[in-house]
């Protein structure tokens, strides 16, 4: 019903997003695999077939249903270059009605942190929520000591609103956020992140 407002992908300058294919489970398990040290602390455990094919395949069907109701659009990242795969965005748990509201989440493969393609990456889904889904909100949440991570959101124009309690599993253990977001029209300015 409302696919054909969804983007099957997203272009930027550098980057292109776009919901994955079963082609990709190749590369998105190497980059997972040589990245796994790396983003172990900022996710949450994973099953023991989390990187297998059968679970890819899982992947790809709620990427796609996903976006076709309109719930939330799961996007791997790829360099427009070389096509090189780089991580992954997701714009989750869509709500209509008076909410308009939607949750950001994201990864970057180790060795391409650093180089300006998450904020590109988050810049692209935060504009198609507010321009194209007509989204109001756009809400992330983060460790309070991944650095790199509130940065990307900073940069980005998300202010900083407060802490969530034991919000999320991650490595194992119930884990305080640091919560953000972006408004369609923010008028808030610049707020202090605590």
């Amino acid at each position: 019903m409302l696919w054909a407002r969804k983007a099957k992908q997203l272009r930027g300058a550098r980057i292109t997003l776009r919901l994955p294919v079963m082609a990709d489970h190749a590369n998105w398990r190497g980059l997972r695999l040589k990245s796994s040290a790396f983003l172990a602390p900022w996710e949450p455990l994973r099953d023991s077939d989390f990187l297998g094919r059968g679970a890819f395949r899982n992947r790809v069907w709620w990427a796609r249903r996903s976006a076709e109701q309109d719930r939330g659009l799961s996007f791997l990242i790829f360099r427009n270059d070389d096509g090189c795969l780089l991580g992954g965005i997701t714009l989750d748990n869509i709500r209509r009605g008076p909410a308009m509201a939607g949750s950001l989440g994201y990864w970057m493969g180790q060795e391409f942190t650093n180089q300006g393609y998450m904020t590109e990456a988050v810049k692209l889904v935060v504009d198609h929520a507010f321009s194209q889904l007509n989204l109001s909100r756009v809400e992330a949440a983060c460790l309070p000591e991944n650095a790199a991570s509130r940065a990307v959101l900073e940069r980005c124009g998300f202010k900083y609103e407060g802490v969530a309690q034991s919000y999320l599993q991650i490595a194992g253990r119930w884990r305080t956020h640091v919560l953000y977001a972006s408004l369609r029209r923010d008028r808030r300015g610049k707020t202090d992140a605590g």
